[in-house]
Formats: C-alpha cells, structure tokens, sequence
C-alpha cells in the first residue's frame, strides 16, 4: 500500500510533469484530466493495487471534497460570464438546464427501469446523478475568460453553472419514491420545497449576496484601503453556500448566481466610475484648453519679437497634450479568478486520482459501458436538441453542445449525498459502478474529442 510519504512522492511528481510539459499537452488530444486518470488507475486496484480507496466507507469524506470542488468551480463559471446579462443570451442555457434536464432525467430512469429492472425512484435518482454536466472537468468547452464571447462556450459553461442546481430537485424526488425523504402523498411537498422555494430562494439569495457584496467592496474600495480578493472571493462562496443551507435553498445555484451578480454589478460600477472620470477629464481638458488659447492671446499682445521664442513652450506647457488613459478598475471577482482556477485544478487532480483508485477490473461490464453510451449517445443528443427547439442555433452548434456533456465531479458529488442520505448498500454499489464507467468514458471520450472538434468548429465558423 502507499504510505504518506510515497503520496507526497507521486502527488508532486505529477504535478511537476504537467507544469513542465503543459505546453505540450495542449497540441495533443490529450487532457491532464486523461493523465491523471491513467495514473490512478495504474496504481489502483485495477493494475498495481497500491492503494484503493473505498467510496462506501469514505462517503462522508468524498462527499465534502466534491461538494468544495465543485462550489470553487461554479464561483470560477459565474465570474466569467461575460456582460451584460439578456434574456436572448441566456435562454438556451436557461433551457437546457430545465427542459433538457427533465428529459434527460425520464430518459435515464426509464432505461434503468426496463433493462436493470430498478425501480423507477432509484432509475430516477441515478438519472439526476448522471444527467448534470460537469463544471471541473469541461474546462477545456467552457469560457476561459470574462473576455470570451464565444455563444458555444458560454452555453456550455452556463449549463453546467445551473443544471448543478437543477438536478438536485431530481435527486430529492428518487430519495423520496425511495422512502429517503419526504416527497408528499401527491408530491405537492416536492414541488413547493423541493421545486419552488429551494429554486427561487437560491438564486435569490445568491444574487442578492452578489450585489450586495459588490456595492460594499467598491465602497471601501473608494476609502483607498486595499482588499484581499481572494478571501473575498472564498468567503462569499463559504456565507452564500451556508446561509442556502439554512433556508432550504439550492446552494450550488446560489453560488454561481452570486458569482455572476458580483461580476455583473462590479462591471457596471466600473463603468460607472469611468464615466464620471472621463466627463471629469474632458471637463478639465475643456478648461485648460479655454485657459491657453486666452494665454495665446495675451501673449501675442504682450510679448515682444525676442521671446517669440518662449511662446511657444510656454503654451504647450499650458495645453500639456493631456492624454487621459480610461482603464477600467481593476474588479475583485477577476482579480480572485486566478487563485480560484488554480484551487479548481488542484481538485481536479486528487479526485481524478481517487476515481483511478475506486476502479477494479470487473468494474467493467457490458451493462455499464452500455449505459453510458445510452447517455452519451442518446438521452443528452436528444434532450438537447430538444431544449434548443426555436432557439435558431446552428445544427453544428447544437451538435456540439449534444455532445460536450461531459459528467464527472458533480455525479460523484450527488452519489456520496444519496449514499450519505442512506440509500441502500445494494443499490450504492449498482450506482457506484454505473457512475464511476460513466465518468471515466467520459473524460476519455470527451477529453480526447475536445480539442479535435473545437478546432473544426473555430475553422467553419463564419
């Protein structure tokens, strides 16, 4: 078995490979998420067995690592999206998260239903897990920027920013008809708690944090007292996540909704203020300008033929060619993004790696794999072609946004919470196999595919 020391050996070892040889990487159809796998599960059960690490008795734990990695990862999706905040931008995402959500779900639990036999609150309980897209390990079809205005990416990330949140109603609705949680005789208790109020109330809560938390740092910001962006980044994450626990709210979708009002509002009191500063500076110019022609005049009347020749420097140094530089001020919620992105790859590695280490030979049955092409193929194309009927998108668009589901950290999440919630130990371990197949075909499948058909998609692109 490893010992500590040989974690700390391969860990940074690791590390090291990829911060020396990331330039390389990126030309190959490879991404570090494919690496990281590899070397889990080379040590892991299903080649060396130096380590296994068991999802079942570590759930509590597993549970707690996800869940931050996935809240950092949403804090990450929400600051980049880009401003300003329409309808018309948002409504495929706002789809897709809602409508092709459903489908996808009924579609999951009805392939469960007939070919594994389960019952339907179980099918539609691993239909919520397996349904979200991942917002850790897309990084690669997401924004990578606030700058990036990109409809595909941004489509992809904001997705994966809502439908974290949308598929926890599901998972609630499978725990219920499992006798985990109380769903109501008729389900109203589910649609009002569950559906309404935890849906509202987060991204209500989540942008009024938002805002508020904007108005106040650009507040201080004005006293000329200096901010740390990441703690305030991190600590709106922590208060926004625990007080939508407190209220019966979907603390993922507060979360990225509180980042993208932080963005958002920060954007517009920067601008805002460079407004004000550029009526200010023209107002000025306009001043020195009136100043130096009047100068001029006066010192045509009063200046002799022998300081001809101080005139001229003498006005210039009134006017002064004021240039002004408008640049905007610099905003807490990007300056955090670096910290941010670099705690997101950092999970990114150890929950790869453990996912390596869950994995054993016989893991892999024609059942699983068959189901995770079932979702790969057929519930995520359709669901969303179906979320983006109307929307005038383009067939390769739609395509491409079928295709790029990629599930990973986000199911892992809602796995060890159903697991936590007391599902049985029968069906944690059909749930385990079913989700550990389609995370790992996942980020193979869809890491290799990514660079491949973003590249055509960039070339045709009109």
């Amino acid at each position: 078995m490893i010992s500590n020391p040989h974690w700390f050996l391969l860990v940074g070892g690791l590390l090291l490979f990829i911060g020396l040889t990331s330039s390389k990487i990126k030309i190959l159809p490879v991404t570090p998420a494919i690496i990281y796998l590899a070397v889990g599960t080379l040590v892991g059960p299903s080649v060396l067995n130096l380590f296994h690490f068991n999802p079942l008795k570590q759930s509590a734990l597993l549970e707690i690592l996800t869940e931050v990695a996935v809240l950092i990862s949403l804090f990450s999706a929400g600051v980049k999206m880009p401003s300003p905040v329409g309808f018309k931008r948002w409504r495929i995402p706002v789809m897709l998260a809602t409508v092709s959500m459903t489908i996808s779900v009924a579609m999951v639990a009805a392939f469960c239903y007939y070919v594994f036999g389960m019952p339907l609150g179980a099918g539609i309980l691993l239909g919520a897990i397996v349904a979200p897209t991942d917002p850790v390990l897309a990084t690669d079809v997401q924004i990578r920027h606030p700058g990036d205005h990109d409809q595909l990416r941004f489509t992809l990330t904001c997705e994966a920013g809502m439908n974290d949140g949308s598929a926890f109603p599901f998972v609630m609705l499978g725990l219920g008809m499992l006798g985990l949680d109380n769903v109501g005789k008729t389900g109203l208790n589910w649609v009002m708690i569950d559906v309404v109020w935890a849906t509202v109330a987060g991204i209500g809560l989540g942008v009024v944090c938002g805002v508020l938390l904007a108005r106040m740092i650009w507040k201080i910001r004005g006293q000329s007292r200096e901010l740390m962006g990441d703690f305030l980044g991190l600590g709106m994450i922590g208060v926004v996540y625990g007080l939508s626990v407190m209220i019966g709210a979907w603390g993922f979708l507060a979360v990225f909704f509180a980042a993208v009002a932080l963005h958002q509002t920060e954007l517009k009191l920067a601008s805002e203020v460079m407004f004000k500063q550029r009526k200010h500076k023209q107002d000025k110019q306009r001043k020195l300008d009136k100043q130096a022609k009047q100068n001029k005049l006066n010192q045509v009347k009063l200046v002799t033929s022998t300081l001809d020749g101080l005139a001229t420097p003498i006005a210039e140094s009134v006017t002064g060619n004021h240039k002004f530089k408008d640049e905007p001020p610099p905003t807490v919620s990007e300056g955090s993004l670096v910290f941010k992105e670099h705690l997101e790859r950092l999970s990114e590695v150890i929950l790869v790696l453990l996912v390596g280490g869950m994995l054993f030979t016989d893991s892999w049955s024609w059942g699983a794999v068959g189901f995770a092409l079932f979702l790969f193929l057929v519930a995520r194309p359709v669901s969303v072609m179906i979320g983006m009927l109307g929307s005038g998108a383009s067939w390769r668009k739609r395509c491409l946004t079928g295709w790029f589901g990629v599930r990973g950290i986000g199911s892992l999440y809602y796995l060890m919470y159903a697991i936590q919630h007391g599902l049985p130990e029968s069906l944690s371990l059909q749930f385990l196999q079913l989700t550990l197949i389609v995370i790992t075909l996942s980020i193979v499948v869809h890491g290799i595919s990514a660079q491949p058909l973003m590249t055509i998609f960039w070339r045709r692109k009109p």
